[in-house]
């Protein structure tokens, strides 16, 4: 199995990725969502200049917040800088959308955005809201298409995953808590492949699954004051995740927010409904407002990351590859991200490989 690492892009913190190659990390998924952090493509392009590696590329580009054709153009410049390197992570976009006071991207559009950027990244015309387009000077040096950049869908549902398999050369998923739900995830990929006339190669067809990782001590308890800096704000926005779903499709909770649900909507039950979408990803997969430390719990914790002893981790994710997860990117909180990129390179990459 491989592991990168998924960053909140940062202009300023490119170091992060640097040290994520010299510590043998397999790819660098740099976050997209204009209203948090540094343009990724941006972040991209410096970290392109001081690596020589580590694969780079988005987890995830947001399909609605940018055309097609400029996604492309963005991407195949990376290529141009990291030649054989690059790839591209593509999702619908959830609090990027948010952010902007608008929804996720409909599954369709999603569809015919996938369609039109495939054959886009291989330098190819397409035809593109009725007109037909291609990119006119990529032997100039301007992009580089030449060499492949491979399409990474990101996929939450059945249908997504469904386009994952219909489009992607690879596919995005949420963190499996077991290897029976990743063989449901993936059957949904499979199945979208089959609609599409396409065969996966299960060799050749990466998954990768995104979290974070926190190490035990000996005797360390999961909701440790060290495992909730870790954890504690890629769990809260899965809280925030899960509120938003409710908001808009009325879905009940998980079972693991039970003890926090009603807490958590008062909470925010104050807060005006034309600024609400402001204030639930404040912070968002960074640092947990104080406000909301009480929701990071052992049950929030374990249902969004992976937490144990090194040997435990290891044997979780070998049951993980043998049922077909290839690869995990790691999000851990801002402040510590340094020290959980040590802390797994010591004591889980050499269990792995």
């Amino acid at each position: 199995m491989e592991i990168g690492i998924c960053v909140a892009s940062h202009v300023g913190d490119i170091d992060y990725v640097v040290r994520a190659e010299e510590l043998g990390y397999s790819h660098a998924w740099l976050a997209d969502s204009q209203m948090l952090w540094s343009d990724c493509y941006a972040a991209l392009a410096l970290a392109a200049t001081r690596t020589s590696r580590i694969r780079l590329g988005t987890g995830v580009a947001v399909s609605a917040t940018r055309p097609a054709p400029v996604t492309a153009a963005a991407i195949g410049s990376i290529n141009a800088l990291a030649p054989g390197r690059t790839f591209l992570g593509v999702g619908a976009g959830n609090t990027a959308m948010r952010l902007l006071g608008r929804k996720p991207q409909r599954i369709a559009a999603f569809e015919s955005y996938l369609r039109a950027l495939r054959p886009l990244l291989r330098g190819e015309e397409v035809e593109y809201e009725g007109h037909p387009i291609r990119h006119l000077m990529p032997e100039h040096g301007f992009v580089n298409f030449d060499d492949p950049i491979p399409l990474h869908v990101s996929g939450f549902g059945p249908r997504s995953l469904g386009l994952a398999g219909a489009y992607g050369d690879g596919a995005i998923l949420a963190m499996p808590p077991t290897p029976e739900v990743l063989r449901g995830m993936l059957a949904a990929v499979r199945a979208g492949a089959d609609a599409a006339g396409r065969t996966l190669d299960d060799a050749h067809y990466p998954t990768t699954a995104l979290t974070t990782i926190s190490v035990l001590d000996p005797g360390e308890p999961v909701d440790s004051p060290r495992v909730r800096a870790e954890c504690g704000a890629f769990a809260m926005a899965s809280v925030h995740y899960l509120y938003d779903q409710w908001r808009q499709f009325g879905r009940p909770p998980p079972a693991h927010l039970a003890s926090i649900w009603e807490d958590y909507r008062t909470m925010l039950a104050s807060i005006p409904e034309e600024r609400l979408h402001l204030r639930v990803h404040a912070g968002h997969n960074c640092w947990v407002l104080p406000e909301e430390e009480r929701f990071v719990t052992r049950e929030t914790i374990e249902a969004s990351c992976l937490v144990g002893t090194p040997e435990d981790l290891a044997a979780r994710l070998r049951a993980l590859a043998a049922a077909g997860l290839s690869g995990l990117m790691l999000l851990p909180a801002w402040e510590p991200r340094y020290e959980v990129l040590e802390r797994v390179a010591r004591d889980v990459l050499p269990r792995i490989r």
